[in-house]
């Protein structure tokens, strides 16, 4: 089956973030190679996303209200899942902050690979693509196992070369073939919320699929990258419990499945003189439940 013939499926997951979805749907609108259905799962918003999509005309599209906040992990799968028994053979995953250029699927569809990823700019055009060229989960001396992102090796869109393969991904632009999910099963709802797509990554890579990086093809992004998480509150928790699982499940040797005791020592002495209790008290819970994680759930 060609590239231009396949169907594709586009698939958001949202909460609370009506405005910015709005303008993401009509982003889509202007594609010039639309999708044939965009599959919406709306994570138990209070604002007036259910509006939003309501009012929506955009063709092919397919609201998904849940009942509870599945994170983004869960709403990825659930929409994933949707789409998949539905029968489409490309399935394009995205957040409700970024709109894609109009000719952004064009440019996917036309590389030949089963993991590809569209590449993030900001409003003003500056790359901000944070996708790893390197997620080192061999070396326990790797403070943080991204040594080199797409951003930190090339200063501007125009300079990476036309493709680029890195090691993991955002799920905001990645495009995936049934394929992959035929032979990795879907992403793990149980991270809810970061890692998930840094998992589903690394399964696909040890499974033989490459991932590349598609440089023509750009998403700009509505919202600036936020980095600096407060390690002390509940997001924290969710960092450091789900970095720790990808160490204890992908570590490729014992020094590095190590690495979650190591940061998880260092952090609740240094707490009196960096974030407290309440990180001490995070990063030991995180600890204990990474620890239940360590084997990924059957497919």
């Amino acid at each position: 089956m060609s590239a231009a013939s396949e169907k594709v499926a586009v698939v958001v997951v949202t909460y609370n973030r009506a405005d910015l979805l709005e303008r993401m749907l009509e982003g889509l609108a202007g594609l010039d190679r639309p999708a044939d259905a965009v599959v919406v799962v709306d994570n138990a918003s209070s604002d007036h996303t259910r509006e939003v999509l309501e009012r929506s005309t955009l063709p092919g599209l397919v609201a998904i209200h849940t009942t509870d906040n599945l994170g983004g992990a869960g709403g990825f799968r659930l929409g994933l899942q949707t789409a998949y028994e539905r029968g489409y053979e490309v399935m394009w995953l995205m957040d409700d902050d970024v709109v894609p250029a109009p000719d952004c699927l064009t440019r996917l569809l036309e590389v030949d690979g089963s993991c590809l990823i569209a590449v993030r700019e900001d409003r003003s055009g500056a790359l901000v693509e944070k996708a790893a060229l390197r997620f080192d989960l061999r070396n326990p001396l790797a403070i943080r196992p991204k040594t080199a992102s797409i951003d930190s090796t090339y200063a501007t869109r125009a300079q990476m070369p036309a493709t680029v393969e890195v090691e993991n991904v955002a799920f905001e632009g990645f495009l995936v073939r049934r394929a992959v999910i035929d032979r990795i099963g879907l992403p793990d709802a149980s991270y809810f919320i970061f890692y998930d797509d840094v998992d589903f990554a690394i399964r696909a890579r040890r499974a033989g699929f490459t991932i590349r990086a598609v440089r023509d093809a750009v998403l700009v992004r509505q919202l600036d990258f936020d980095q600096q998480h407060d390690l002390a509150g509940w997001k924290g928790y969710y960092m450091y419990r789900n970095l720790f699982a990808v160490h204890f499940r992908y570590g490729e040797n014992a020094l590095v499945r190590l690495k979650p005791w190591l940061v998880t020592l260092a952090v609740v002495v240094l707490s009196p003189l960096r974030g407290g209790r309440a990180e001490a008290r995070n990063v030991s819970r995180a600890l204990r439940d990474a620890r239940g994680m360590r084997t990924p759930p059957a497919r």
